[in-house]
C-alpha cells in the first residue's frame, strides 16, 4: 500500500506529527497456521494497513503507510538496503513528514539500522522496530513495539536512526541482537540504551549520537547509482583456523574481508598470514572481534584497519561503503 493515510479518527487539533510507516516484513508481520505455532511460520505476511490496526492505543500522529517489502530479514541484502534507503529519502524529503517508523525483522535489524545511519543525511527520527512473537501469536509483542516506535518518532529529543524493542531505545551504532528468543532480545553493549519506556513515558538516559547523523558518509544519490554494493565477507577466528576460507574468497574476487577475531581482534598465525596475503592482492581487510562487548582499537604495527567499536556485521557495512566511495 503506497501512501495510504490512517488517522484513527483522532481530532486533528491533537495531531502535530505525520509519521511514515515503511513496512518491510519480518516476524512482526508474520503468521503461522495457528496461534500456538511459533517455530514454523511465514514472515511478512501481514500488510502494513492491517499491522497498524493492531496498535493497543491510538497513535500520537497521522500515519502514512507504505509496504516497502515483505521479507524475512535474514534474506536482507544490498538491493533491499538500497531500495529501503531510497524510499526513506523520498519520505524524509516531504516537509510534512516529521519522522519514519520501519517495522523490520529482528535478525538483521542492527545491520539495516547502521546502513541507514550512514546514508541518510537527516536529523528527522528514523525508528526501526520489530517483534519476537508472531502477529498471529496469542500475545504478540509487535503492536506494543510499533506504538512505542511511533511515540519515539514524535519525541522532540529523538533524532537520526534509532531502534526500539521491548521498551528499550538503542542507537544504530550500538544496537545488537543478543538473544535468540526472549522478548527483550536487543542491547547496546557497554553504552547501554539511549532511553526506556516506563509506564508509557519515555525516559532518556543519554543524548542521541550526532556524528553520523550530521555527516553521513555518502549522499544517497552516489550509492543508488551503483549497480551493486562491493562484495565484503566476514571470516571468524577460532581454534584451528587455517585461512583456507580467506584464500578461497580471494580467488572468487571478494573486494573486502572483515576478520571477526578472538578477544581484542586476535587472529591465528595461519589466518593472519592469509589475510596479509589477501591485502597484498588488493583486498581491503578490517579487524573486528567476535566478542559481544568491547572495542578493537589500533595498535603499533597492526597490518589491518581496526573496527573501532563496530561489530563484525557493522564493520562489513562500513567497509562496503568505503569501497564504494
Amino acid at each position: 500500500m503506497l501512501g495510504a493515510v490512517q488517522d484513527f479518527s483522532l481530532t486533528m487539533q491533537h495531531i502535530r506529527n505525520t509519521i511514515g510507516v515503511l513496512a518491510t516484513g519480518g516476524t512482526i508481520a508474520g503468521t503461522a497456521g495457528s496461534a500456538a505455532e511459533e517455530a514454523d511460520y511465514w514472515a511478512g505476511t501481514v500488510a502494513v494497513d492491517q499491522l497498524v490496526t493492531t496498535l493497543p492505543a491510538p497513535p500520537p500522529a497521522l500515519l502514512v503507510l507504505e509496504q516497502v517489502a515483505q521479507i524475512d530479514s535474514k534474506d536482507a541484502d544490498g538491493a533491499f538496503w538500497l531500495h529501503l534507503a531510497a524510499r526513506c529519502r523520498h519520505w524524509l524529503d516531504q516537509s510534512e513528514i516529521t519522522g519514519l517508523v520501519i517495522p523490520h525483522g529482528t535478525d538483521t535489524l542492527e545491520e539495516t539500522a547502521y546502513f541507514l545511519s550512514r546514508v541518510l543525511p537527516t536529523t528527522k527520527p528514523v525508528v526501526l522496530t520489530c517483534a519476537m512473537r508472531l502477529a498471529s501469536a496469542h500475545a504478540p509483542d509487535g503492536p506494543r513495539n510499533l506504538l512505542d516506535a511511533i511515540h519515539l518518532a514524535t519525541d522532540p529529543h529523538a533524532t537520526g536512526v534509532l531502534a526500539v524493542c521491548a521498551g528499550d531505545v538503542h542507537s544504530a551504532f550500538n544496537v545488537q541482537k543478543v538473544h535468540t528468543s526472549r522478548l527483550n532480545a536487543f542491547a547496546s553493549g557497554d553504552a547501554g540504551p539511549l532511553a526506556q519506556f516506563s509506564d508509557r513515558r519515555l525516559i532518556w538516559q543519554r543524548n542521541c549520537p550526532s556524528a553520523l547523523i550530521q555527516q553521513p558518509l555518502f549522499a544517497l544519490e552516489k550509492i543508488a547509482s551503483a549497480v551493486q554494493l562491493p562484495r565484503v565477507e566476514i571470516v571468524m577466528n577460532h581454534a584451528g583456523a587455517t585461512g583456507l576460507v580467506v584464500r578461497a574468497l580471494v580467488q572468487t574476487g571478494v573486494h573486502g574481508l572483515v576478520a571477526a577475531g578472538t578477544g581484542n581482534g586476535t587472529l591465528s598465525r595461519a589466518l593472519e598470514a592469509a589475510l596479509i596475503d589477501a591485502q597484498a592482492a588488493g583486498v581491503r581487510v578490517m579487524r573486528a572481534s567476535r566478542c559481544a562487548l568491547g572495542d578493537v582499537r589500533p595498535s603499533a604495527g597492526d597490518p589491518f584497519e581496526p573496527s573501532l567499536g563496530l561489530s563484525a556485521v557493522k564493520a562489513r557495512i562500513a567497509l562496503m561503503l568505503d569501497l564504494l566511495g
